[in-house]
């Protein structure tokens, strides 16, 4: 049945994006690096068309009316239990944006999941990674990373002078599953490249050996390495990257189709991605866009790589990002929120 929609809301993770500063695109921490500007763009293209979009904390205090409402959850279990049986509100959509190693109990949850939601959007939907059994898979949607951007970033884009060096920016975490997590992987492959001098690390928490996030073997048995390139916290990922000629991209599961914005943050900045991640990452992003890891026997035999590749040839790579960066392709990555609510609103 065609149902004209009137609002849509969304439910982020954490109740700081509530009070629609999900979509405040001027507020510096939460928009750091333009993560808002996806969901500011799909408010204004539903404005556009006469559609109310705002975060779902208005919708849960609401006792309802007449209105026909749309609510997406982004990876949160919780609220919509609460609209169940709602005849205002439609579960249209649930977004699994993080993989299993990260949110086991969202993919734990998927038969219930959906049961009660009209479509799921996850990043394959073949079951790697994660457990078909009980799922209804007509459900099931395939899920691109929405990125803020559809060009590159001149000001970092443009910088000519740049370490011949390798730079990481990560957080030192812990995985919630092991099945496939790559963190292990990220480890170890800076404890090695840190033997040739290559590599620099950024972000939160490296330093802190006394936290819990620290109680794991790879971080115990690499600290010497990893604190003798760590370089402290990244204010900007952009600035950063912008810094360095390759960048170790690693995301947080080996899992098919899982890509986030790492690779893409990479090539706004024009730093040249070290790929690790999705095993299809050549059906989904150009091959001559990056290095893929998997190429190389061994971190020492990379590094080689690294110290003998061309100028021309990075040139190639990084004018091979911006071309994808600005291409048809990256469009449904550029578009992704916009296309999956535009769809649903018709449907």
């Amino acid at each position: 049945m065609t149902t004209h929609v009137q609002a849509i809301y969304l439910d982020p993770s954490y109740p700081d994006y509530y009070q629609d500063r999900l979509f405040d695109t001027s507020d510096p921490v939460l928009n750091r690096d333009g993560t808002l500007v996806p969901f500011a763009r799909l408010r204004q293209e539903m404005l556009k068309r006469g559609i109310q979009v705002q975060t779902a904390d208005y919708l849960l205090s609401d006792r309802g009316d007449s209105r026909t409402s749309h609510y997406y959850s982004l990876g949160l279990l919780e609220n919509y239990p609460k609209l169940i049986g709602r005849p205002d509100v439609r579960l249209r959509g649930f977004l699994l944006m993080e993989p299993p190693v990260v949110a086991p109990r969202l993919y734990r949850a998927l038969p219930e999941i959906t049961k009660y939601f009209d479509q799921v959007f996850l990043h394959n939907l073949d079951g790697d990674g994660y457990s078909l059994d009980g799922v209804d898979r007509s459900k099931l949607r395939k899920l691109y990373w929405p990125q803020p951007l559809d060009k590159v970033i001149p000001q970092y884009w443009d910088r000519d002078e740049r370490l011949n060096r390798i730079v990481v920016i990560n957080g030192n975490h812990i995985p919630r599953s092991f099945k496939g997590q790559l963190y292990g992987k990220r480890i170890e492959a800076m404890a090695e490249l840190a033997k040739f001098g290559s590599v620099d690390l950024y972000g939160r928490g490296w330093d802190r050996w006394w936290s819990h996030r620290s109680m794991w073997p790879p971080y115990w048995l690499n600290i010497k390495a990893l604190l003798s390139i760590y370089r402290g916290p990244c204010e900007s990922k952009y600035a950063v990257l912008s810094r360095y000629r390759y960048s170790l991209c690693f995301e947080n599961m080996s899992m098919r189709g899982y890509v986030t914005e790492k690779l893409f943050d990479c090539l706004y900045a024009g730093c040249v991605p070290i790929y690790m991640g999705a095993q299809n990452i050549a059906e989904l992003i150009p091959s001559d866009t990056y290095i893929d890891c998997r190429n190389f026997a061994s971190w020492g035999q990379l590094n080689n790589y690294l110290l003998s590749i061309s100028e021309r040839d990075v040139a190639r790579l990084r004018d091979a990002g911006r071309a994808f960066i600005e291409g048809a392709s990256h469009r449904r990555y550029f578009d992704s929120l916009v296309n999956l609510v535009c769809d649903a609103a018709i449907a």
